[in-house]
């Protein structure tokens, strides 16, 4: 595969694995917000818990940590690209005119109807019609 990914997916592919993903997905977001909300002072949830001076993670916490884990894990294994756990961005990757480019999709959003550049992220996104 062109840039170490494990797939390249088609539109149709990926939207495929988005829906098996959906509840996957909301879950992450669901936990990974969670954990903001028990630790809003720090960098990042999962850092200011697991380095928090020694004490033990709330049962909270730790099932929270646990189900990001395997969100991640299982979207991860359909060879989709978590770029941001807290809106449920997703990247496919893609090959669009000879070049690999991700299809991008965030929780919410009806369908892929997204790509951008691999340097660009989700500021450039460009509408899949106009295309």
């Amino acid at each position: 595969m062109p840039d170490n990914f494990p797939i390249l997916f088609t539109l149709e592919h990926a939207q495929q694995v988005l829906s098996r993903l959906r509840p996957t997905v909301g879950d992450m977001v669901h936990a990974y917000r969670g954990l903001q909300a028990l630790a809003p002072a720090g960098p990042d949830p999962g850092d200011t818990l697991a380095r928090n001076g020694g004490s033990r993670p709330s049962p909270e916490a730790l099932s929270l940590m646990d189900r990001l884990q395997r969100a991640l894990v299982t979207i991860r294994s359909e060879g989709v690209l978590v770029k941001d756990a807290a809106r449920g961005l997703l990247d496919f990757p893609a090959l669009l005119q000879g070049r690999v480019v991700f299809l991008c999709w965030m929780h919410g959003e009806g369908k892929i109807g997204f790509w951008h550049e691999r340097d660009s992220g989700f500021t450039g996104r460009i509408p899949l019609e106009d295309d």
